[in-house]
């Protein structure tokens, strides 16, 4: 009956076990979650302050866009009445041309009044010389008709210089307003090509109006977006802030769930190894039997390399774990592993291969150092797979938990416990495993353990 019990309480430990694991996967994945909401929640807080800078900013530019719209208003109105007058003075500069024609034509009716003066002139010289040749063929008679002559021949050369002179400037005038317009026909064909380019400048002005307009609107529809966008993102972090405290309420459920159910595993491991002390009959005994065989061998043969001298104690009890660098996850040297590896290694193949359901026998020092272990989980790392690693490479590592600490500090021949065996990134496998005591030289120096499955 006692070994019956003792049988049922290592199922229960075993259950008890693979749902401690599970729950421990279900807490691990709930934090990981919760670290990722924590992330989440830091990048809303960024986004929230993000988000109130766009609204601050599509307000700003709804502004800008209504102060721009005016400011383009007036500015249309002083454009279009600045083209206005430009259009004005150049139709008053294009009639310019006909007044400055006409003042041509007046200019060359008095150069012909002024040639004509010229020909009077002449012939008024004419009449003087001809007049004092007649008045020196008189004598004393015409001597006066010969003043009078001589005076209008003096009259006439004045008269052909002032009509020489009125020429001459005549002709300066007529080359200069001539010159004026043909440089006012200039002018008048640019203003004419500037009416044309204030055509197009009105439309081009009509058109940035319309621009701007559209730009209002589109911004008041911005602004009307990222309101309602706003809205989202704060009930958005709302509710991830109360995910957030849930999650966290949730782990921490889990959590107490899984130590109570690790107190149950305990109770029912207490129950299973009283069994097995009991040294009753059961299923287990025969795990038991070969892991006592196993250590009892072990202890033999490091006993003898001892009394040889070809293992010393100070690398027996080495506890100072070296990492080894570039392990993934980390495994460790001590003096003793060089010789567990060459020595004690084929002695736990073999022991393993007495039985199907045996997964490996070990040895553990009172640190949780597994020196080596059997070939099949004594491979050489991967680089950059610690998965991998962690299931076929687990020599040189250290691992504890409370089933193995029990064991390490306890006095009993042996113990039979259920316990996880721990797979990495949160995989656990249920195992139950004998331990027994090793002891050198009066020392205790850690355990020997045959793992199996039930």
């Amino acid at each position: 009956m006692l070994a019956d019990l003792g049988e049922r309480s290592g199922d229960i430990a075993l259950q008890c076990s693979e749902t401690a694991g599970f729950l421990g996967e279900v807490n691990r994945r709930i934090q990981g979650d919760s670290a990722r909401l924590s992330d989440l929640q830091a990048n809303m807080q960024t986004l929230t302050a993000s988000q109130n800078e766009s609204v601050a900013a599509a307000q700003e530019l709804s502004l800008t866009a209504g102060r721009a719209g005016r400011i383009i208003a007036e500015g249309h109105d002083v454009i279009t009445l600045s083209l206005g007058e430009v259009a004005g003075l150049v139709e008053h500069v294009t009639g310019l041309e006909g007044h400055l024609r006409q003042f041509l034509q007046v200019i060359e009716a008095v150069g012909g009044i002024s040639d004509q003066l010229g020909t009077i002139a002449r012939q008024t010289r004419l009449l003087g010389v001809n007049a004092a040749i007649e008045a020196a063929r008189g004598g004393e008679a015409t001597m006066g008709f010969a003043v009078v002559a001589e005076e209008i021949r003096r009259l006439a050369e004045q008269a052909a210089e002032s009509s020489a002179s009125v020429g001459s400037k005549l002709g300066q005038l007529d080359r200069d307003a001539r010159h004026l317009i043909g440089g006012v026909e200039a002018n008048i064909q640019r203003g004419r090509d500037v009416g044309t380019h204030i055509d197009q400048l009105r439309l081009s002005m009509a058109e940035i109006a319309s621009l701007v307009t559209q730009f209002g609107e589109r911004s008041s529809a911005i602004v009307a977006c990222t309101d309602e966008a706003d809205a989202h993102v704060a009930a958005l972090d709302q509710g991830l802030a109360l995910f957030g405290r849930s999650s966290t309420e949730s782990a921490g459920r889990v959590d107490m769930a899984r130590d109570k159910i690790e107190t149950l595993e305990s109770l029912a491991n207490d129950m299973l190894n009283t069994a097995a002390q009991s040294r009753l009959r059961t299923r287990n005994s025969h795990y038991i039997a070969l892991a006592e065989d196993g250590a009892a061998e072990v202890a033999a043969l490091i006993e003898e390399a001892l009394a040889r001298g070809e293992l010393s104690p100070q690398a027996l009890f080495d506890r100072s774990h070296r990492p080894i660098a570039g392990s993934e996850p980390t495994q460790y040297q001590t003096g003793f592993t060089a010789y567990a590896d060459l020595r004690v290694r084929p002695l736990l193949d073999r022991h393993t291969a007495k039985d199907a359901t045996i997964i490996g026998c070990c040895l553990i020092d009172m640190d949780g150092y597994l020196p080596t272990h059997i070939s099949a989980r004594s491979q050489p790392q991967r680089m950059g797979d610690p998965r991998w690693n962690m299931e076929h490479a687990r020599n040189r590592q250290i691992f504890m938990d409370a089933q193995t600490r029990r064991a390490l500090d306890g006095d009993d021949d042996f113990y039979l416990f259920t316990y996880r065996q721990n797979l990495g990134e949160g995989r656990y496998r249920a195992l139950r495993s004998v331990f027994v005591p090793l002891r050198f030289a009066g020392r205790r120096w850690g355990l020997y353990e045959v793992g199996y499955l039930i």
